[in-house]
């Protein structure tokens, strides 16, 4: 019986929430190809105009990067989400970033992960688009990004289906 219950069942899928408030773009625009040519796995990328990076789903923390400027979590559901502050910004060694989360720490959505400074990051040169990666994308039927425009933090930009 639950194999009809499965065929005739709707699946709304999984919402990603945007971890940062900003303004929403494609992935294709991002200036770094292992991001805009989605090598590693399918997402959207934020402009952020905010400076905290929050969990965007509810789940475990993969990894923070000592320099602050990552964080990968692995949801309840499996979608393991890459979320990279600015590019190239590991150069900055940890500068303007601060950690809030450890790795192995469970999260809900919203809860704070990261700060970074933006304006600074800015001021030393450094692209401060932000993408969210779905490292495994491939796992997933579909993923669709929410269209492009204004964020505030929680809000779904990345919505996956099994």
């Amino acid at each position: 019986m639950k194999l009809f219950q499965n065929l005739f069942t709707k699946d709304s899928g999984l919402g990603i929430g945007a971890p940062v408030a900003g303004t929403l773009i494609s992935i294709k625009e991002v200036n770094d190809p292992t991001f805009s040519e989605e090598i590693l796995g399918r997402g959207v990328a934020i402009i952020p105009t905010g400076t905290q990076v929050c969990a965007p789903v509810d789940g475990t923390v993969s990894t923070i990067f000592p320099t602050g400027h990552a964080a990968a979590l692995t949801s309840a559901d499996g979608v393991e989400i890459l979320i990279h502050v600015g590019l190239e910004t590991v150069n900055l060694e940890g500068r303007h970033f601060t950690i809030h989360a450890s790795e192995g720490q469970a999260v809900k959505k919203g809860e704070l992960l990261l700060e970074a400074d933006i304006e600074q990051i800015k001021a030393e040169g450094y692209d401060i688009t932000t993408p969210i990666v779905i490292c495994n994308s491939d796992e997933f039927s579909d993923i669709h990004g929410a269209g492009p425009g204004t964020v505030s933090l929680g809000d779904t930009i990345l919505n996956l289906k099994k």
